[in-house]
Order: C-alpha cells, then structure tokens, then sequence
C-alpha cells in the first residue's frame, strides 16, 4: 500500500459497528490505544474489515481512513 499520507498507523480491527449509512471502525494500535474510525458501509465491505483482521489508520489533518494490506 502506498499513500500520499505520512501518519499511517498499523494496528488490528477490534470491532466494526455498522449503523444506516456509516461504520465506526476501532483500531487497537498498541499500548493499550485505540483509533476510531467513521467510513462508510460501502467501504467496510470492500475492505473486509473485520474484528481481528491487520488494517492502518491513516490520518490526513482531521480526518482518518482505513486501509488494508
């Protein structure tokens, strides 16, 4: 994976919460640190993310995506 975004940070999924139209994604990045991050459905599904599957937080100013290797 190769990203323009300089913060990117592995971690595995702890838990997805999918609501109407938006998904909540926790990412446990270490000692005892947790990332949330709010992306769609959409692209939860295409990532497969999952409880336990290896994903990064990338965080770009305000913002924070998911992405998967």
């Amino acid at each position: 994976m190769k990203l323009s975004a300089r913060n990117v940070i592995p971690g595995t999924v702890v838990s997805v919460t999918k609501g109407a139209t938006t998904a909540h994604v926790r990412i446990d990045i270490g000692n005892g640190v947790t990332v949330t991050a709010a992306i769609t459905n959409e692209a939860t599904d295409e990532l497969g993310l999952a409880p336990g599957k290896k994903a990064s937080a990338v965080i770009k100013a305000s913002d924070v995506m998911v992405g998967v290797e």
